[in-house]
């Protein structure tokens, strides 16, 4: 799939560091919190609670599809390795979030109900204007269990003020190539499938 998309760069002075799968730059937690109405105060509540979750609107700065955890690193895999890369994506309760650009959660299940893949692609959760998501904190918690931070973690981490996003078209085409090789990939993924990192230098 060729990309006609702007290069997102990395912010300057915050080169990607493969063993931190948090990675939220100020820059990134400075887009995240203008979705919110009073984002002084969300970046205040991050600086004296750096490891606290926050819920934020969508609608304006972005749209979330919220999709299941196996079907949504398909979905990524895609994206990354044929595609023009993700905007921003974390995991939680066993979902994945993917962020995408406004006006996506609108659009996306009609496009998808149009091309008629029925239970191939599981029910996806579209949060758009007037809803609101729970995103993890910028900075890491002391994991004090092995699974903890599988439960709410940045996999791919907002690290500009204008990360570029996905529409609903793009998101379409990798919902489609993640159907088409589910039934190539075996139900027991590798153990450390969880922990792969995505270069966001590389994103197109």
């Amino acid at each position: 799939m060729s990309s006609a998309h702007p290069p997102v760069a990395l912010a300057p002075g915050a080169p990607h560091d493969p063993s931190d799968v948090s990675g939220v730059t100020p820059e990134g937690a400075a887009w995240l919190a203008s979705a919110g109405p009073y984002p002084r105060s969300a970046l205040a509540h991050w600086q004296s609670r750096p490891t606290s979750p926050v819920v934020l609107p969508c609608g304006s700065a972005f749209d979330v599809v919220n999709v299941p955890a196996i079907f949504g690193r398909r979905m990524l895999d895609r994206l990354w390795d044929e595609g023009p890369g993700s905007g921003p994506v974390a995991a939680h309760r066993g979902r994945m979030l993917l962020f995408t650009a406004p006006g996506t959660a609108q659009r996306l299940p009609s496009l998808l109900e149009w091309e008629e893949w029925g239970p191939a692609v599981p029910p996806l959760l579209c949060h758009g204007s007037g809803d609101a998501v729970t995103v993890p904190a910028p900075t890491p918690g002391i994991v004090t269990r092995p699974d903890q931070h599988l439960e709410s973690r940045w996999v791919v981490a907002p690290d500009t003020r204008r990360p570029w996003l996905p529409g609903p078209e793009v998101l379409l085409w990798a919902c489609v190539r993640a159907a088409r090789t589910q039934v190539r990939i075996s139900i027991f993924p590798s153990a450390d499938q969880d922990a792969k990192v995505y270069d966001v230098s590389r994103r197109r």
